[in-house]
């Protein structure tokens, strides 16, 4: 019996990463590397801190963050890299945060899917308390860990040779431009408008990512010094090599976990609308990892199989936004306190939410 059960979690691991590596690293991961990587090597530390910055008024490095979050379609995991980057580049941990939590929860193509999918008012809550949510997160780290969050993170500060600035001065808007070019590939990569839709019965995706790769090897061998693009590479490669493991473990563990889960438990205790069947939603979300726009289909036949809809909001509201794999690897960037407080604030504002949601609509 206890064979037969590690063999089956064993194979829902396996299983995780299978799907996981064959449909996300090569259009979504990979470019997100060296989007973070052309950020810490090439862009100048003032672009970033002017924006987004401790000392940036909240009026202008919020909103940024969040409009930033909104344009890129990517999961709790693909954003990793991204906010590694604008961390190391000295963006304020609060900023960092409400990017961090809004790329995966309010990107336009989980709203447009919630919406046709669930409904307009599950939609419509969705992407109004996500917004709400990444901004009083990120307002309350910055306010209560002030004093331990105005330093580089340590990790990343002492591991990355390669992140002083070039030597020789780059074109601001040219590193614009390429890093531009570079989300063109995340977008193409990951959108599936650019799988369906086809032109001489070729999907988009592979009509556009071949001209868009040309172009960055072109922008980069124009625009940039030998040590210049060695500098980006490297700032690459460090990402992958410290996030990918980390990762991957975190996927294995969380495709054990769903696999071992009883059949029939999540309808059993999620039916009504109770603090403790939100509590229970979001602990699941919290922890079992699946990739952008899996959570609507899930969160569909939840509904259909008689899940509450203030429980399924609650879910919905945190399993894009955090799973196992980010967990390990935000702890990286923020400490265990502050990822501590993270996790706590969003179980906590995700279970109200939700309950509130649902003592409405039911």
């Amino acid at each position: 019996m206890y064979e037969d059960l590690i063999l089956e979690g064993v194979m829902g691991g396996v299983t995780a990463l299978i799907e996981y590596l064959a449909a996300h690293v090569l259009t979504c991961l990979i470019p997100a590397f060296f989007i973070a990587g052309a950020m810490n090597a090439l862009l100048h530390k003032e672009a970033i801190t002017k924006y987004l910055g401790e000392k940036t008024p909240l009026y202008i490095a919020y909103p940024v963050a969040v409009v930033s979050g909104l344009l890129l379609a990517v999961c709790s995991c693909t954003i990793l890299p991204l906010f590694a980057g604008i961390m190391k580049k000295g963006a304020g941990i609060g900023p960092a945060i409400a990017f961090l939590y809004t790329a995966p929860a309010t990107n336009i193509l989980a709203v447009a899917l919630t919406w046709s999918v669930i409904g307009a008012d599950f939609a419509i809550a969705r992407i109004a308390l996500s917004v709400t949510f990444a901004i009083l997160i990120g307002l309350i780290i910055s306010t209560l860990f002030k004093d331990t969050t105005s330093a580089e993170p340590a990790p990343v500060a002492c591991a990355c040779a390669p992140s002083s600035e070039p030597d020789t001065p780059i074109g601001q808007k040219h590193v614009v431009l390429f890093i531009g070019t570079l989300v063109a590939i995340l977008i193409v990569g990951t959108w599936s408008i650019f799988l369906v839709n086809k032109f001489a019965g070729i999907p988009l995706r592979f009509l556009i990512l071949p001209f868009l790769i040309l172009l960055v090897i072109i922008e980069a061998w124009k625009w940039f010094t030998h040590d210049q693009r060695r500098s980006w590479l490297e700032e690459t490669w460090f990402f992958m090599r410290m996030i990918i493991p980390l990762l991957l473990l975190g996927i294995f563990v969380a495709g054990v976990l769903t696999a071992l889960l009883p059949e029939g438990i999540l309808t059993t205790w999620l039916g009504s609308n109770t603090l403790l069947a939100n509590f229970i939603a979001v602990l699941f979300g919290t922890f079992m990892y699946f990739p952008t726009l899996v959570e609507i289909p899930m969160a569909k036949m939840f509904l259909d199989l008689g899940m509450a809809k203030g429980p399924l909001l609650a879910y919905v509201l945190a399993d894009p936004v955090i799973s196992l794999p980010s967990i390990l690897v935000v702890r990286k960037f923020m400490g265990t306190r502050q990822t501590i407080a993270y996790v706590l604030l969003i179980v906590f504002f995700c279970t109200i939410a939700g309950f509130i949601y649902g003592s409405f609509v039911e």
